[in-house]
């Protein structure tokens, strides 16, 4: 019997796709890529228009062959690696190494599925098709740009500053976003302005919140304290009348299905979650997960999109589970519409569940807590999306005292709607109820007072926030953004603290560099216009060699007039005070592959290096010294105490009681026992 080959790209998904598939078919992994560009040299032949030169990756000579013999049994081999730009490289990656154009008595197809169910794989395999070289070529093209910002800017980098350090055509676009951002908080002046706030009564118990308006019925915009001060005067003591109510209703509507950018930046926003813990998770959850009664099968639909399209399937299915479970009321029939943006790629779905009708609260016990919650996100939003809008009944009302005008808004949850399920939102669910008040009634004032405000500076990026910045200034793709944010704190040009990204002084000098060297790499137009170009070679209208030999000579001249002309910079190395106890001196703080550690300024006289211990800024609850925090092989941060005779650890960040010392569960634990 004819024998079929699958090769997809990751393991999970292999053993999730072999259940759909019978004993006809055998299915491997590729691994990811099998081909790249060598790491030892810039591996683009430029005199010969710009082709890369690819290397079979280290470590996969075996799987390769392991390949090659699978290739031999079957007679029809599909390949069915990621269905994005990727993910067609990769395939034609696979045909080069296996080198399936050359088996003439072999059938070759390219398959692609949105999500790993039984039903997209195998309407996949009946509706194969050719290798599309036009994604192919985009990545091809994009790679090889990158590989020439990285190759050329990197060893300048190294130079002129520090070793260890890289440049990327994103990566240096949103470091220079961190670092205006920076500029904007520094420079910003903050002004002084101030409000009215009145608490008026309402019966005995309850009164409302009102603000001032302005007099004469017009608005006042600058109120200073010397204004304030004597309207608070004018009318403290004096009865308030309701001149004028007005009812209407509001919608709010439903939120649309997550993109891959707003997956991350609701992830980070409710769940705290970084954008590459978030794309690592949504992975597993897309490639397999066992479910009792189901087996191993993918949760979620594919996770690289920037679309918000969904299929007639899910549409169908959604509208009946929650009409069945929620009530015809509460079912949507609009079909989700995002911005038209120019740059959306419409090739995939939204993310979604794959199927609506398992809720997070029958695969709860089945998943790890990050899955669970990150599905939970994921199945909520998407339910959501397709209910209808939740509606308020407001009541907005003005209140005069002389000629004084105060103003006051309320409203009431009338019908919850898609809120029902997804109430993720900045905004209250109700405010204050003003539907009792009636035109002309008296009221008297609880208490008015003039209060003192300054503007705020703009607020410093969180890794959600820049996401949203790269996607509306179209810099990058759904599948960039987690790497770039990842490479930019590993490269240690920013810093977490809580959520907000801070820039630090070797990101501030690598970005200084760039900006006056390569002002045109870290132009957001200039960089958004190349994704265009991309897209425009993706959709065949555009030939990838020609954005490269655009692109190479004007690079090149800035690299060699940088290198001629840029003076070292000198970054101090931060002084901490251990004592090295070799030869006496302070030791300072090295950046390692592996992180920080401790090194004797006196290298290479003096080689003498420790670990960095860093304090969490808590005191251990049983003997009183400090709490750090180290990293486990796997990377996992843990607290342990810093007093090697002392047995407190623990593998969550520690609560901190009002002393400053770590809550102790398993010491609570024993006393309540």
């Amino acid at each position: 019997m004819a024998k079929n080959l699958v090769i997809v790209e990751s393991p999970a998904k292999m053993k999730t796709i072999k259940k759909f598939l019978g004993t006809n078919y055998i299915v491997d992994a590729s691994m990811g890529h099998v081909r790249d560009m060598p790491k030892s040299s810039l591996g683009i032949d430029i005199e010969n228009n710009y082709e890369p030169k690819y290397i079979t990756i280290r470590g996969k000579g075996d799987l390769l062959s392991s390949l090659r013999k699978d290739v031999k049994k079957a007679d029809t081999i599909y390949l069915a690696t990621d269905p994005d730009r990727e993910g067609e490289a990769i395939s034609w990656h696979l045909m080069a190494s296996l080198k399936l154009n050359e088996q003439t008595d072999k059938k070759v197809y390219r398959i692609t599925f949105n999500e790993i169910t039984k039903n997209a794989v195998k309407n996949a395999i009946k509706n194969p098709r050719e290798l599309d070289m036009n994604l192919v070529d985009a990545q091809q093209a994009r790679r090889v740009m990158d590989r020439m910002v990285g190759y050329s800017i990197s060893p300048l980098l190294w130079e002129k500053i520090r070793r260890g350090l890289s440049a990327g055509r994103v990566q240096s676009v949103a470091l220079n976003l961190i670092c205006q951002r920076e500029d904007e908080i520094a420079q910003f002046i903050p002004k002084e302005y101030w409000t009215i706030d009145a608490g008026i009564k309402l019966g005995s118990s309850k009164e409302i919140k009102a603000s001032y308006f302005g007099e004469g019925g017009k608005k006042i915009q600058d109120i200073d304290q010397t204004m304030a001060e004597a309207i608070v005067a004018d009318v403290e003591d004096a009865d308030i009348t309701v001149s004028e109510v007005k009812k209407s209703e509001r919608q709010k509507n439903s939120p649309l299905p997550f993109t891959t950018s707003t997956l991350q930046q609701e992830a980070s926003k409710y769940l705290n979650m970084s954008t590459q813990k978030t794309m690592r998770i949504a992975q597993k959850l897309y490639e397999g997960v066992d479910i009792k009664g189901y087996g191993s099968i993918g949760l979620i639909t594919y996770l690289r999109t920037d679309s918000v399209r969904i299929s007639d399937e899910a549409f169908n299915a959604a509208k009946d589970y929650i009409g069945n479970v929620y009530g015809s009321d509460y079912v949507s029939y609009a079909r989700p519409t995002g911005k038209n943006k120019g740059n959306v790629q419409d090739a995939h779905e939204a993310i979604r569940p794959t199927y609506i009708e398992l809720t997070p609260a029958i695969v709860k016990d089945q998943l790890q807590r990050d899955e669970f919650r990150l599905y939970q996100l994921i199945w909520n939003r998407f339910t959501a999306s397709r209910m209808t809008p939740a509606v308020y009944s407001v009541t907005q009302v003005k209140l005069t005292q002389g000629s004084h005008v105060f103003t006051a808004s309320g409203s009431k949850l009338k019908f919850d709607g898609f809120m029902s399920v997804y109430s993720n939102t900045d905004e209250e669910v109700e405010k204050q109820d003003l539907s009792k008040l009636s035109e002309g009634q008296k009221l008297k004032f609880s208490s008015v007072k003039g209060v003192r405000h300054q503007t705020e500076p703009p607020a410093h990026y969180t890794e959600a926030s820049l996401v949203r910045k790269l996607e509306d200034d179209g810099i990058g793709r759904p599948s960039t953004y987690a790497p770039t944010i990842t490479t930019l704190l590993a490269r240690h040009y920013i810093t977490k603290e809580k959520k907000n990204l801070f820039v630090t002084e070797l990101g501030q000098a690598v970005n200084d560099m760039m900006v006056k060297s390569f002002p045109t790499i870290v132009d957001s137009k200039f960089t958004a216009n190349m994704e265009y170009m991309l897209d425009s070679v993706a959709d065949g209208s555009l030939d990838w060699k020609t954005v490269i030999s655009n692109f190479y000579p004007d690079l090149k001249e800035a690299v060699d007039i940088a290198r001629e002309n840029i003076e070292k910079v000198k970054i101090a190395d931060q002084v901490t005070d251990v004592i090295c106890d070799k030869c006496g001196r302070n030791m300072v703080v090295k950046y390692g592959p592996h992180g920080k550690f401790l090194a004797c300024p006196g290298f290479p006289e003096c080689k003498n290096t420790k670990p960095y211990i860093e304090k969490a800024g808590m005191k251990c609850p049983r003997c009183g010294s400090d709490i750090i925090l180290r990293r486990s092989k796997k990377g996992r941060l843990f607290y342990p105490c810093e007093n090697p005779e002392c047995d407190f650890v623990s593998f969550n960040k520690p609560k901190v009681d009002k002393n400053g010392f770590a809550v102790d569960k398993d010491l609570a634990n024993k006393e309540k026992e």
